[in-house]
């Protein structure tokens, strides 16, 4: 629903203060009447206003000296503000009034369709701040839902998975079945892990929108990390004809970081690039450190589809593919993202690069060596 828009009107006389009400009452503004600054003041205490109208000449406290304090408030410092005067003001006070915040002035007697128009402007400029909180808050709340939405969806498929992931994981133990059933059970193991990987980068993602995702961070080998989750991809890419190299000749090849959440960083991009990447194509990790910073720096190189240049500065972004048609490639576009934001909380970057489709891709990451690389995780 609208808020009620309000105008703080101050005049020492109460015909004047009648009169303006008369001129400005309409649906949905609200008109706070005061006989002094120090009433002023009080109400401004209590309430919000869009628009303040001061009497110059007022005793004890005038509307400069109300003004003044106005903008000395934090609360009231941005309230537009008439002023009304009876008289004819010189170069001087009127100087001094828009240095104590004045954005108007108008003369008595009032002419009404004066005095609307310039009220008329604040009136719309509040309706339009309302209306933009508004939509703001109700935007705000979609995503909450949402995101609660996928928390509870994202438990409540992944909770069933595990027993039957385990089921056929043991079946496959079996030297008793068929080989053709336990191919099936192999099939279906693959799928199932798929499944619940996608429901964790779901998880995940909630996570990262509510700022829970955490870290344990250790002394961690880069090297090692990389060589595991090349291991890890390696059927996936012999299964594409994808061939996967290795260069990994940083010297300085420790971290602090959580080896867990690493390992997903690097497996999120080697999957990425043996899945964007032909039958013949290749997959280069190299490793190198950089001598101006001493950071240690992993580059993943491929020589697939390439990445759009339109597409570059989203390309980390939720639910974001880079532009490949999702029911060619699967998965939910998520894997970046969270790579994104587990490697932000190791303290580090991590960027993208192409030339364009068809000219492959580079995803570079950029990590803080470890004090000391006298552990490793």
């Amino acid at each position: 629903m609208a808020a009620t828009i309000k105008f703080l009107l101050v005049d020492d006389l109460d015909a004047n203060l009648l009169a303006l009400e008369g001129l400005l009452r309409r649906d949905g503004l609200e008109l706070l009447k005061a006989h002094s600054g120090l009433e002023a003041l009080e109400l401004l205490l209590r309430h919000d206003v869009a628009l303040a109208l001061l009497d110059v000449q007022m005793p004890g406290m005038d509307g400069f000296e109300l003004a003044e304090l106005m903008r000395g408030a934090e609360r009231t410092r941005s309230v537009p503000i008439i002023f009304l005067t009876a008289g004819a003001i010189d170069q001087q006070r009127r100087f001094r009034g828009y240095e104590a915040g004045a954005v108007d002035f108008i003369f008595k007697p009032i002419e009404p369709h004066i005095l609307q128009s310039k009220t008329q402007i604040f009136y719309e400029l509040a309706r339009q701040r309302d209306a933009l909180r508004r939509t703001a808050e109700e935007a705000q709340a979609a995503s909450r839902a949402k995101d609660n939405f996928l928390a509870a969806l994202s438990h409540e498929l992944r909770t069933p998975l595990t027993p039957v992931l385990m089921s056929a994981a043991a079946l496959q133990e079996d030297d008793r079945l068929p080989s053709d059933v336990l191919e099936q059970l192999a099939m279906m193991e693959r799928n199932i892990a798929l499944e619940a990987r996608l429901i964790d980068d779901l998880l995940d993602l909630t996570r990262i929108v509510k700022g829970k995702l955490g870290i344990d961070p250790v002394v961690s080998d880069i090297h090692r990390l990389l060589i595991q989750t090349g291991e890890i991809v390696s059927s996936e890419a012999l299964d594409k004809k994808v061939r996967i190299g290795m260069v990994l000749e940083s010297p300085c090849h420790h971290t602090m970081a959580d080896p867990a959440r690493l390992q997903q960083v690097f497996w999120n991009l080697l999957k990425n690039a043996v899945k964007f990447t032909p039958a013949g194509g290749t997959v280069t990790v190299i490793t190198r450190t950089d001598h101006d910073t001493g950071k240690v720096v992993i580059s993943v190189e491929d020589t697939g589809i390439g990445i759009a240049p339109e597409s570059l500065p989203v390309i980390f972004n939720a639910f974001e593919q880079g532009g490949a048609d999702p029911h060619r490639f699967g998965g939910l576009g998520l894997g970046l993202a969270i790579s994104k934001a587990i490697v932000e909380l190791h303290r580090g970057t991590i960027t993208a690069h192409s030339e364009g489709h068809g000219r492959g891709a580079v995803f570079t990451l950029s990590l803080n060596p470890a004090p000391q690389t006298d552990q490793l995780a």
